[in-house]
């Protein structure tokens, strides 16, 4: 099991239904403790311009600017475990209209499943790998003991408590590319019936995200000194996952965690820019930043198979969302633009996440040639 490794499967699917009738019950907001000042955002995090790479690439011999960009790019994952990056192929249209995709869906899947209906789209059988995972299922890991040790000034704190608690979010599982033959985990789709257009939405917006990170990938290879296909072809049928999360402004409020402290296992997640802000992220030298995605760009940050492969060279990115004040008003924002307009809509906040991954027959110790870039005591580690 792919990402729910990290972020553990907290209910049985018979605890399902006690806790959508609790929550149901609920009087007003779900509220947390209060969010202290806002972060510092990720401004000076460069964006890296992918047309110079992609204007060279096909006749194999990238340009000055390309080589540039292509250590930029290997730069700024050793440095911040994220970057920013601008896709020429990437419309940021079709980000809308993805995004108005999940945000109907998420209302109308929300509303349903506390009315207390069957929802099909539902697969605990499967793990949650496919479909709909309810909010209050995922659950970070804790990592308490590598917070104690590392003794953050308090602007660097993550707002999740210590004590992990279960994330107050949704999430839809949709498969990306094709996976080997026989692949174990290579579930049945989940294709909610409400949607006659949704494999083409999805597939459109993830061939997109798909496109952009495999094109990075390639880019961090050659900023690193290694053959361009060093990660992609280890990358070739692995179980890339769209995986779009979302989370109810109105029930939920100021603290309240949509996800805990936590970092990914996969090789690279990316994600489009979303309409509201609470996102963090946490730098190699632990300062936490809050994200802030430029008009047409798309954010990647790090997993945990890259941190294992490049030997300790790129760090896997922790990262948390949490409901802010920064979040607060932009639901006012909102909300009076939809007043103005006649719009009659539950606001959520959705986040455009994609996981890639490496195939599972991939070993994903620190290669060999990477090992200019590493010592033998931090691949160790």
């Amino acid at each position: 099991i792919y990402y729910l490794s990290q972020l553990k499967i907290m209910l049985s699917p018979k605890k399902q239904n006690a806790s959508a009738q609790l929550a149901a019950q609920e009087d007003g907001p779900r509220q947390g403790r209060e969010i202290p000042q806002a972060a510092p955002q990720t401004d000076d995090i460069p964006v890296i311009d992918l047309n110079a790479y992609l204007s060279t690439a096909a006749d194999g011999s990238p340009s000055e600017t390309a080589l540039a960009e292509c250590n930029k790019v290997a730069e700024c994952f050793h440095r911040y475990g994220i970057i920013l990056i601008r896709d020429p192929r990437v419309n940021m249209s079709d980000n809308d209209t993805y995004i108005d995709l999940m945000e109907e869906y998420f209302a109308d899947v929300g509303d349903r499943f506390y009315a207390n209906e069957t929802i099909s789209d539902i697969k605990p059988e499967f793990h949650y790998q496919v479909g709909a995972t309810p909010e209050f299922i995922e659950k970070a890991r804790n990592h308490s003991e590598k917070l104690s040790a590392l003794n953050l000034a308090p602007e660097d704190t993550p707002e999740s408590p210590l004590e992990p608690v279960l994330d107050a979010k949704w999430r839809f599982m949709w498969k990306i590319g094709e996976r080997p033959d026989g692949a174990s985990d290579d579930f049945p789709a989940v294709k909610p019936e409400r949607y006659p257009d949704w494999e083409d939405k999805m597939n459109t917006w993830g061939g997109k995200l798909h496109s952009a990170i495999f094109t990075v990938a390639e880019m961090a290879a050659i900023g690193m000194g290694v053959e361009k296909s060093a990660f992609t072809s280890r990358m070739e049928g692995g179980a890339h996952l769209l995986a779009p999360t979302g989370s109810d402004l109105v029930k939920n409020d100021i603290g309240a965690i949509f996800a805990g402290f936590h970092y990914d296992i996969s090789f690279m997640t990316i994600h489009g820019k979303s309409r509201y802000p609470g996102l963090f992220v946490w730098t190699r030298d632990w300062k936490k930043k809050a994200v802030k995605i430029p008009e047409g760009c798309l954010l990647i940050q790090s997993g945990t198979s890259f941190e294992h492969i490049t030997g300790g060279y790129v760090l896997s990115g922790f990262h948390e969302v949490v409901y802010t004040e920064a979040t607060k008003e932009a639901v006012k924002r909102r909300a009076q633009q939809f007043e103005a307009l006649g719009i009659n809509r539950r606001q959520w906040r959705v986040s455009s996440t994609m996981f890639t991954h490496f195939r599972n027959d991939v070993d994903i110790g620190p290669m060999a040639e990477l090992s200019h870039l590493y010592t033998p005591d931090q691949a160790a580690q």
